[in-house]
C-alpha cells in the first residue's frame, strides 16, 4: 500500500497495534487487538477500518484481520 492512499495511516497504526499483540500470547492476541482498537479509537477510524476490511483490508496484519469481528461497529452518521 502506497504512503499516499487514504487509509495509510489508520493501516500502519493498526498493524502497530498487531505487532505488539503479535509478543503475547497467541490465544488472546486478536481479542487483545480488537479491545484496544475498541478502546483508544473514536468511532470515525473505527469506521474507516472496518470499511477498508470490507473492501479487502490491502495492507493489514492478518491478526487485525482476525480481530476485525471484534471490533465494535460505530452507529451510522
Amino acid at each position: 500500500m502506497s504512503e499516499n492512499h487514504p487509509n495509510a495511516k489508520l493501516v500502519y497504526m493498526a498493524n502497530q497495534i498487531a505487532t505488539f499483540f503479535l509478543t503475547q500470547p497467541a490465544e488472546g492476541a486478536a481479542e487483545g487487538v480488537a479491545t484496544h482498537i475498541n478502546k483508544y479509537w473514536e468511532p470515525r477510524m473505527r469506521r474507516k477500518l472496518l470499511e477498508h476490511i470490507a473492501h479487502g483490508g490491502e495492507g493489514l496484519n492478518p491478526l487485525v484481520l482476525e480481530a476485525a469481528e471484534k471490533i465494535r461497529r460505530p452507529e451510522a452518521v
